[in-house]
């Protein structure tokens, strides 16, 4: 699937005249993939989720903790990591080293941290300021909070996992002034740096479940910041 040269830019925006678009395998009242492109591949927002912390991969050393399970912990931090822990909300996660809810004080010890990995989690938090009160707090001095959220995306499609979208619900999606009202409130504004990622056309990919594979990298990282996919989030604690 790929998108027309003239239609990457608002400038060059070409203009179709009314009842003369082409809607072809588009037009459908559902996805073409259900479970955000996973089974055709790689899911649009995971190219800019993985895009960004390849990008800031320095800072995942030391002792570095990650939502769920430690897979960009190990492919971004390699041998500059020297502990790796695991936050789950319960213990039926194999991979937890801390379990519970990061929304409540205590879950997370103080100043323990050189690095956190929080990608795509704020959304299904019903408190998200106690959330990054929690992680602030949890980070050494001159430490860094990487974290992802969506910009739009499908909500509780989940095939396979009929409890998901039950016990994780989303509350939010953010744009990029949204997610950094939310963090400069603990952290220096100068401290957090905002990145939104993609565009309208990735954007429409993405809710339909089409896999990044299908769309060139050329379209896929155009940014059009009307229609953020993923907003990425730098956030750094005073050394």
């Amino acid at each position: 699937m790929t998108a027309p040269d003239a239609a990457r830019g608002p400038a060059s925006t070409p203009q179709i005249p009314v009842g003369a678009v082409r809607f072809g395998d588009l037009k459908r009242l559902s996805p073409i993939g259900h479970d955000f492109g996973y089974e055709r591949g790689t899911p649009v927002d995971r190219h800019y989720i993985e895009g960004f912390l390849a990008r800031n991969a320095g800072d995942v050393r030391g002792r570095v903790l990650e939502v769920g399970w430690s897979n960009y912990t190990k492919r971004f931090g390699g041998d500059r990591v020297e502990r790796s822990d695991v936050l789950a909300l319960d213990a039926t996660n194999p991979n937890a080293t801390i379990v519970g809810d990061v929304t409540r004080a205590g879950t997370l010890p103080d100043a323990a941290f050189d690095c956190i990995i929080f990608v795509q989690t704020l959304q299904y938090l019903a408190d998200a300021r106690a959330a990054v009160d929690v992680l602030h707090s949890a980070l050494k001095p001159g430490g860094v909070l990487l974290a992802t959220a969506p910009g739009i995306g499908p909500i509780g499609d989940h095939p396979g996992r009929p409890d998901r979208a039950d016990r994780w619900p989303w509350h939010r999606v953010f744009t990029p002034l949204a997610l950094q009202r939310l963090l400069t409130r603990r952290f220096a504004p100068h401290a957090v740096v905002i990145e939104p990622h993609g565009n309208i056309f990735a954007a429409t990919a993405f809710l339909y479940g089409l896999a990044a594979e299908e769309l060139d990298t050329a379209d896929l990282d155009f940014d059009g910041p009307r229609f953020p996919v993923t907003v990425a989030a730098r956030a750094s604690k005073p050394a």
